[in-house]
């Protein structure tokens, strides 16, 4: 089976910890790229400056809103506006509330939304959350393209 690429774009170095965490538990296999914001991402996929993207394209892009540099909106406009990168299935997963940043991700083409637990004093609600979504959203998708 081959590999699955994700890249997840999160600034939040505990969330990337949890997003692994839940991504083991798939049992399928997949390489994980980080960028810690949307300028990073950005150069991972289409490089910089003229220079090729030095990784692969994923298959799925797990994506944070609130990010210094370039936010996750920003990065979801500069995503869909280039036809070699636009087609990447994209969640969002952000501590994000907000009815206008959902209303802005969905007319941007998102695949899905999960809002993140900030309860660090109750890891159990933050791991049970991360899971249910990598189980039920990313390990279908991912599967299912097996």
């Amino acid at each position: 089976m081959k590999k699955k690429v994700i890249l997840l774009v999160e600034d939040d170095e505990l969330d990337v910890i949890s997003v692994q965490r839940s991504l083991n538990k798939l049992q399928v296999p997949y390489e994980l790229f980080t960028a810690y914001n949307g300028n990073e991402a950005l150069e991972m996929l289409i490089g910089k400056e003229g220079q090729p993207a030095m990784y692969p394209l994923p298959d799925i892009i797990l994506l944070d809103i609130n990010m210094p540099k370039m936010n996750g909106i920003e990065f979801l406009k500069a995503l869909r506006a280039n036809d070699n990168i636009k087609h990447i299935k994209t969640f969002v997963m952000t501590t994000s509330a907000e009815v206008k940043d959902r209303e802005q991700t969905n007319a941007l083409g998102i695949a899905g939304y999960l809002i993140k637990p900030l309860n660090y004093n109750n890891n159990d609600k933050r791991t049970d959350s991360m899971d249910g979504f990598v189980q039920f959203h990313i390990g279908r998708i991912l599967t299912e393209e097996a």
